[in-house]
């Protein structure tokens, strides 16, 4: 055998131990988890985690490899901190990262004890619009030690760096600190203007989402995407930043209007192509239940979020039918709504035998599956998408329910694919 291939058989050993350490670790961990909730005591121990760090780091006798060591052992107890979370969780799921853990609860009536589940005993900035109804804003505001309420014009308009930057100005000048904290209570423009808010203030603060649409608890209340539009170009400004828990109270799904709550059920198709037939068939039944959905929905949300949090590859297939459906959302004047333009997005990235199957269900649910746009003004939009690079633009493919392909495309690929959604074609 050659040196090198001892030495690498050597490392391949050592990984194996290791492995099996850790393990072993996390085991110890559990049971640790375990008698912290018996006895009442808190995860997190900043005293010991220091004392550990500064009793292991010594054991190193190379001083090069010392900071090495420190930064791979302080991930180590961020870890075992961020599943033991988990496990004391009283949440329904949990996105469980390397560092952190957000917990998402879906309790019917949840808003009217949101203090039970999110830590309100601080300052609460709740971030709201005038299209939601503010009782919603008004009842988490009386679960709060010190709210205050900033609300927001309804729609995309509200996504700029004009509104952000009045929104911080409120922050400051209500004397927010970095224990303090945002909550979003709205659909998604708010949560990402809220959470980019409470991304960039003080260089991070909590954020807390409260969704109050079927769209914004299916998808963007959750997987720490925060941002705002630039230029007329979508979510051209951002950060990932996970919130510190997600709260879905499920009881106001029942006042939404039908064409909202379509809305939101386009996001869960699309979670059903890519990833799981069962749920396809789920929508499939004449009254689809809708807690039940949603929680195979963001069931695979969170999967691909924990495997990609910051979209280098598979987080990617959360975008299957967004490349158009952006583009036709920003050429289509504001007459369609954003799960309507994901929906009409998603047909021509389907196989064709499956499009017939993908139109009848996009019809059930109520969404369109042609509509009046300018074509040109969509490719304009595209073009500018995160997606696209000197290569073309990376668009999601489905050839059958549950499998999904990469697929790049350039923009004379994309036209004609537009031109068969145009309505009258």
């Amino acid at each position: 055998m050659k040196p090198l291939e001892r030495d690498r058989a050597e490392i391949d050993r050592l990984d194996a131990e290791m492995a099996a350490l850790y393990a072993q670790r996390m085991t110890v961990v559990r049971d640790i988890a375990a008698r912290k909730q018996a006895e009442g005591l808190p995860v997190r121990d900043a005293a010991r985690e220091q004392a550990i760090l500064e009793r292991n780091v010594c054991r190193i006798a190379d001083p090069d490899l010392r900071p090495g060591y420190a930064a791979l052992l302080r991930k180590q107890m961020a870890v075992s901190r961020a599943y033991q979370e988990k496990l004391l969780s009283r949440a329904d799921l949990c996105v469980q990262l390397a560092e952190t853990v957000c917990p998402i609860y879906l309790k019917d009536g949840a808003l009217h004890e949101a203090d039970r589940y999110l830590d309100l005993n601080r300052r609460v900035c709740i971030v709201t619009d005038d299209g939601t109804p503010s009782a919603y804003a008004a009842t988490l505001a009386a679960r709060c030690a010190s709210p205050l309420i900033v609300t927001v014009p309804a729609g995309e308009g509200s996504k700029s760096v004009s509104v952000w930057a009045d929104l911080l100005q409120r922050m400051q000048s209500a004397g927010l600190k970095r224990c303090d904290c945002v909550a979003a209570v709205g659909g998604g423009v708010v949560g990402d203007l809220a959470g980019f808010a409470a991304a960039s203030y003080l260089r991070g603060i909590d954020c807390y989402q409260i969704p109050t649409t079927l769209l914004a608890m299916a998808d963007a209340s959750v997987g720490g995407k925060t941002a705002l539009n630039l230029g007329g170009v979508k979510n051209a400004v951002g950060a990932f930043r996970q919130p510190r828990a997600v709260l879905i109270d499920t009881t106001v799904l029942k006042t939404l209007p039908p064409r909202q709550l379509a809305n939101g059920l386009a996001e869960i198709l699309k979670m059903s192509l890519t990833s799981d037939p069962a749920l396809f068939a789920l929508l499939r039944q004449p009254l689809p239940p809708l807690r039940d959905a949603l929680l195979r929905a963001l069931a695979v949300k969170l999967a691909v979020v924990e495997q990609d949090e910051r979209e280098a590859g598979l987080r990617r297939v959360l975008n299957f039918g967004h490349t158009l459906g952006h583009g036709i959302e920003a050429a289509c004047g504001g007459k369609l709504l954003h799960g309507e333009c994901v929906g009409l997005g998603m047909l021509p990235m389907c196989a064709p035998h499956l499009r017939r199957q993908v139109e009848a269900a996009l019809t059930d649910l109520g969404l369109p599956i042609r509509a009046e746009f300018d074509p040109e003004i969509a490719l304009s939009a595209i073009s500018h998408d995160k997606k696209a690079d000197a290569g073309g633009i990376q668009t999601v493919r489905v050839d059958e329910i549950g499998r999904w392909r990469m697929e790049t495309a350039s923009l004379s690929d994309l036209r004609p694919m537009l031109n068969g959604l145009l309505l009258n074609r």
